[in-house]
């Protein structure tokens, strides 16, 4: 399911038309991006929670030369699933 697909199912649902239910998604995704450049958590009751993660500067090795190159900390934006979700994909 993409993006087009999710709106159509909303706008279906909803009654709403495909192209406000795109506008709806499209600032859902935008506020969790803007609060994980923040830094902030988001947690979606019921459904999971995003948390941003930091992952420390570290070597690593160039596999063609096996020669260390310097990796350079970065942060990393995972998601974990609520209970309820996991009873559902597990029946």
């Amino acid at each position: 399911m993409n993006n087009n697909d999710l709106a159509e199912k909303i706008a279906a649902e909803h009654g709403t038309t495909k192209a406000d239910a795109r506008k709806i998604i499209d600032a859902l995704f935008d506020a969790i991006a803007d609060a994980a450049a923040n830094g902030d958590d988001v947690a979606l009751s019921g459904f999971g929670k995003f948390k941003v993660k930091n992952s420390p500067a570290r070597e690593g090795r160039n596999p063609r030369t096996g020669e260390a190159i310097p990796i350079a900390p970065s942060r990393k934006l995972t998601f974990t699933f609520a209970k309820a979700v996991k009873d559902k994909l597990n029946g």
